[in-house]
């Protein structure tokens, strides 16, 4: 790539290369050789609890932690001893977040180098956005390709989930500025509308309501709620529906109040669920940072400012490398993860120009996972265990994620 250059009197500088940067472009072109070589379909996470046995053990051990502990046993064992095997009990399949995580990834690179060919594929992972869009409503609305088992019921699969849609509005959106396509602002203006429409909402408060997962739950959670927030600020400026912004301004609230004096979130405030975690502390603050950007609220901005200190105190450890939990809700045989580096980046080049210390996480993540992470063949390990590593790869979970954060930071995080 040529270098770029700036002028001063009497000499020409040649700017050096950003080595995070440079680091980062590295792994996404091993990692591109990988995709096109593994394919777009994956296994899932999800597989082992994704089968009738998988399902009735996992709700059995949200009803009853001790019955459910012996009952879920032997599917952590099968997944920590032999991951492949999951591929006997699910055949591997799309995920509609992965999906749009790579749309964006690849519109990002052809901002970059300008290749036609990153496009095209861009334009392709929409074309399969299209064909995997839930039948349970008219608009657009994607979630998880599997029945998942939830301490709240199971949601099914294909049920339109608010922490996946965004990224589809979002990929949409990229979409429309690179191929100029009408029928992608359609799509746009038909996700936003169900978010608006069907996602159910709790008052919280004053002025304050909370968002669940689904048009199928009442749920009053966090990042879901920060999730619904974004999507329908950016619909709304787009769109211009006063309306929309009205509903999103109220989840902002809701996310704002539960908010704890020491800068944290709990993940939800429903019973059981108040444990605060690495990966979704980053969503709720990624979504907050997009709504500062976007409106320039204060009390928007002091809680990024006190949620991202929180993160820095709390969720990265003396090495400033992620932990999975502020404090762990229960035992865990991992000691960090893929996703956690993967929000982190994201997180970070949002805030890097904005709060100081995220320059140095920026750093810190993306040399530690393109030197550590990154397989010979080119994907990522998916989890540090407690001994060794688990490093098959998945789409969702979180190879997607982290293609995407590398594939922005390159192009200069826009």
């Amino acid at each position: 790539m040529e270098e770029a250059r700036t002028r001063s009197p009497g000499r020409v500088a040649v700017a050096a290369p950003d080595p995070t940067a440079e680091a980062a472009r590295r792994a996404l072109e091993a990692f591109v050789a990988w995709l096109d070589r593994h394919g777009e379909l994956s296994q899932d996470p999800h597989d082992v609890w994704a089968t009738g046995l998988g399902t009735r053990a996992k709700s059995l051990y949200y009803a009853h932690r001790l019955l459910g502990t012996v009952a879920v046993s032997p599917f952590v064992f099968l997944d920590l001893v032999a991951p492949r095997a999951r591929s006997l009990l699910r055949p591997p399949s799309r995920s509609p977040i992965a999906d749009a995580h790579y749309a964006l990834g690849l519109f990002a690179l052809a901002r970059t180098d300008g290749d036609a060919s990153r496009v095209e594929r861009g334009g392709h992972f929409l074309a399969e956005l299209e064909r995997s869009r839930s039948p349970m409503f008219e608009d657009p609305g994607w979630g998880y390709p599997f029945d998942w088992p939830s301490r709240f019921g199971v949601f099914r699969a294909g049920t339109p989930l608010v922490t996946t849609m965004p990224y589809c509005y979002e990929a949409f959106d990229a979409g429309y500025a690179a191929l100029s396509d009408a029928s992608y602002l359609e799509t746009m203006e038909g996700v936003a509308r169900l978010v608006a429409e069907r996602i159910p909402v709790t008052k919280v408060g004053h002025d304050a309501e909370a968002a669940a997962y689904s048009p199928f739950d009442r749920r009053r959670v966090v990042n879901a709620s920060a999730y619904r927030g974004f999507l329908l600020t950016a619909a709304g400026h787009r769109f211009e529906r006063e309306d929309w912004l009205e509903a999103a301004g109220r989840n902002v609230a809701f996310v704002l109040h539960s908010q704890r004096k020491d800068g944290s979130w709990p993940y939800s405030l429903d019973e059981g669920d108040d444990f605060v975690d690495n990966f979704h502390t980053c969503l709720v603050l990624k979504n907050l940072a997009k709504i500062w950007a976007l409106e320039g609220s204060p009390e928007v901005r002091a809680a990024v400012d006190r949620g991202y200190a929180y993160y820095l105190d709390h969720l990265l450890d003396g090495t400033g490398l992620p932990v999975p939990f502020a404090h762990s809700p229960r035992l865990t045989l991992h000691r960090r993860d893929l996703y956690d580096y993967a929000e982190g980046i994201n997180l970070a080049r949002l805030l890097r120009d904005e709060i100081p210390p995220a320059g140095g996480v920026l750093r810190a993540l993306v040399h530690d996972l393109v030197e550590r992470w990154a397989l010979p063949d080119g994907h990522f390990t998916t989890r540090e265990l407690v001994v060794g590593r688990q490093t098959l790869p998945y789409h969702r979970w979180a190879q997607s994620q982290a293609f995407h954060a590398l594939a922005h930071l390159v192009n200069g995080g826009d």
